[in-house]
């Protein structure tokens, strides 16, 4: 039988990821039930770009499912010295029972998942972030009930977060809106599949205009680690600052996210992110709750 890899959400179907969303409510709702889950299994972590919340929260996540973690970085690894990725798939499957990698191009990614016999886990790539949205997803249902059918607002640039957020939107029924500067907008092959797949994505150069009458507003760090053109960024990006004028446009009781590390000041001002309208820390734990489930389902427990 085929591993069951979690690569990215436009890759899964309605059905299982909201068969995954509802483990983790579970979880979070019983963490001490669940101890024993993972007994027994062992999860490789591979961080070929920077982490806090995601080593954090898949460690500390295997750890309290009963499972070990082994980390790995590059200098740690023969991957580092010239390895291939399909020899180091096939030495990890005689290893462990399941790997998360954080690394640059999706590629590795894939070509990681066609070499291994145990499930790998996208824990980020320069092209999407799938376990950020299905914790924002589960942070948003926990305060605003089924998205299904709601608005989700982002202002700044279409980085890998941004089209997780457009994958889910299209498996889990809700309507994307995003302001961006004409620069740095999304992929054309992004909303071809959104047309393909029947979702509903909305772009526009005006923030007042995509966030106005929604239920959430999102963003994101305007030069992610993939990125070589801060000058740009910084100069065109400022009209797209999350702060209390743009909030406000909003629907009342709309939350705001971010999935953190935030650079106050620029994509979002302080009386916003610790304003009354931010779930982001509930956001950023649910990675933890979240991730457990990913776990669970990719190991069929």
């Amino acid at each position: 039988m085929s591993p069951r890899h979690f690569l990215d959400i436009d890759r899964l179907d309605t059905a299982t990821l909201r068969g995954i969303l509802d483990r983790a409510v579970s979880i979070k709702k019983d963490i001490a039930g669940h101890r024993g889950l993972l007994a027994g299994r062992a999860l490789a972590l591979i961080f070929e770009k920077p982490s806090t919340r995601t080593r954090v929260s898949f460690e500390v996540g295997m750890r309290q499912l009963g499972g070990d973690v082994v980390v790995l970085k590059p200098d740690d690894m023969q991957l580092g010295r010239g390895e291939t990725i399909g020899d180091t798939a096939r030495v990890l499957s005689r290893y462990v029972d399941a790997v998360m990698v954080r690394t640059t191009g999706e590629e590795r990614v894939q070509e990681l998942a066609a070499h291994a016999s145990i499930p790998i886990i996208n824990g980020l790539t320069d092209q999407s972030h799938p376990c950020q949205i299905m914790a924002d997803v589960m942070t948003f249902e926990e305060h605003r009930g089924p998205i299904a059918g709601k608005v989700v607002a982002w202002s700044g640039d279409a980085n890998n977060v941004f089209v997780s957020w457009v994958h889910a939107s299209v498996r889990l029924g809700f309507e994307m809106r995003m302001a961006c500067p004409d620069s740095l907008g999304p992929e054309p092959a992004l909303v071809e599949w959104v047309e393909r797949e029947g979702g509903r994505l909305v772009v526009t150069s005006d923030p007042a205009e995509a966030v106005a009458g929604a239920d959430c507003v999102v963003t994101d760090a305007w030069v992610s680690m993939n990125h070589t053109d801060d000058d740009h960024r910084h100069a065109v990006l400022p009209p797209y600052q999350v702060n209390e004028a743009l909030m406000a446009k909003a629907n009342p009781g709309a939350v705001f996210m971010h999935c953190l590390p935030a650079h106050r000041g620029e994509e979002v001002t302080d009386g916003v992110i610790d304003g009354p309208n931010s779930v982001v820390w509930d956001e950023a734990e649910n990675r933890l709750h979240a991730q457990k489930a990913i776990l669970a389902w990719c190991l069929g427990v």
